[in-house]
């Protein structure tokens, strides 16, 4: 009976630890914004994302403040802020979802592992669902995770005056590169 008792204690602390030591997180991860046309580029840079990955589950998140986006020019900023995402009423953007491949990336080993990341993006206080590719890479007590893909802006309810449509694409370029640090205590 000791013996199983002991077996037990050291089974169940085992795999405590182990699953609490596949969790990392950032507070200085990157998001970048851009859109491109014939007469301006749109280029919006967020060095204050804050994200999680529980490497056991592939639950993965990330939230980030709207007016933490810094522009080459004040004017784009604050037309960002103010005309667009509104981000005085809307002032977070965040992305709850999972990394569906998740076993696939031995995180103990480290290298570089394709994923593909699902889950529901909120921004101007609308939710999509998205779905992408991307790359987490594995470096012992670090990873990076990266992603880029396109989102519509209408589909977010982010509508472009007619007077810049020239100047605006519909479409904006979203790259996410976050380095996480294993959470150890």
């Amino acid at each position: 009976m000791k013996i199983k008792l002991k077996f037990l204690i050291l089974v169940l602390f085992f795999v405590s630890t182990t699953t609490f030591a596949q969790k990392f997180i950032t507070k200085n991860g990157y998001v970048r914004f851009f859109s491109a046309t014939s007469m301006e580029n749109i280029d919006g840079k967020n060095k204050q994302v804050s994200c999680a990955l529980d490497a056991t589950t592939g639950d993965f998140v990330f939230k980030l403040l709207e007016k933490s986006f810094e522009f080459e020019r004040a004017l784009m900023q604050e037309h960002f802020n103010e005309n667009y995402v509104e981000s005085d009423k809307f002032p977070e953007a965040t992305f709850k979802g999972k990394v569906l491949n998740i076993k696939d990336v031995n995180f103990s080993k480290p290298g570089v592992y394709k994923v593909t990341v699902e889950g529901d993006l909120t921004l101007h206080g609308v939710s999509q669902k998205i779905k992408t590719e991307g790359t987490i890479e594995t470096k012992g007590e670090k990873i990076n995770a990266k992603s880029k893909f396109v989102i519509k802006l209408k589909d977010y309810k982010i509508s472009i005056p007619k007077a810049v449509a020239d100047k605006i694409s519909e479409n904006m370029e979203i790259t996410v590169d976050v380095n996480l640090d294993k959470i150890n205590k």
